[in-house]
């Protein structure tokens, strides 16, 4: 077996029930959940999307909104470009797309706010294709354990694509994150409670510095 297929290993016996921790019925409503998800916690997307999506369920009721009007909505979940990029966006899908979310990197990613991550999230978790969405955690977990090297966000999605089985891809992206979140802290990782110390490159020495540096945040326009 191999080192990284040992890490994979365990990372899927730690987290069986990995997947996402945002709440989604649709494409449309994973595009808009992920793109305020944004620099913003899941949990509190999960407080702000049931009255919206309620209210507007789909890509032409949202364009009909202003961003002034949409943005009492979605205040609590950070910017106000958000408002403008989500607005902008559901009038390209009513007017390019028939209402639908694209179901390819490209279309995706030439869409307001939408970047690779949240492209490649949406790719993942609303139409099951084979992506490799790569945050903070994923980014900083993958470059750990020596999963990869990479000095970016788009490195690191090209690394784990060969470095990970392409039917383990999805789920993947969802162990590194609990991972990051509930044992390799940025600034505190748990190593002394990690079942994964032995196989970790950072906690063994190998490898310092790149992977204590988080990436620039997927905002759109990082493609």
């Amino acid at each position: 077996m191999t080192q990284n297929q040992a890490i994979l290993n365990e990372l899927s016996r730690l987290y069986p029930d990995a997947g996402p921790e945002l709440d989604f019925t649709n494409p449309f409503e994973t595009l808009i959940a992920t793109m305020l998800a944004a620099q913003c916690t899941d949990r509190q997307v999960n407080k702000v999307t049931p009255k919206l999506f309620a209210s507007y369920p789909d890509a032409a009721s949202m364009a009909a909104l202003t961003s002034d009007e949409l943005h009492p909505w979605i205040r609590s979940c950070g910017f106000r470009s958000k408002a403008v990029n989500i607005t902008a966006t559901c009038r390209i899908l009513v007017e390019n797309h028939g209402g639908k979310v694209p179901d390819t990197l490209e279309a995706l990613t030439a869409l307001p706010g939408v970047g690779r991550k949240t492209a490649n999230v949406v790719l993942a978790n609303a139409f099951g294709i084979p992506a490799f969405a790569v945050d903070t955690h994923v980014f900083r977990v993958s470059n750990r354990l020596g999963l990869v090297r990479a000095k970016d966000v788009k490195q690191a999605e090209l690394q784990l694509m060969d470095a990970v089985p392409r039917e383990d891809w999805i789920v993947a992206h969802h162990w590194m994150i609990l991972h990051g979140r509930r044992v390799c802290d940025a600034r505190r990782p748990a190593c002394d409670r990690c079942t994964l110390a032995a196989l970790c490159a950072y906690r063994s020495g190998v490898i310092g510095g790149i992977v204590d540096d988080e990436p620039q945040p997927d905002n759109g326009h990082s493609r």
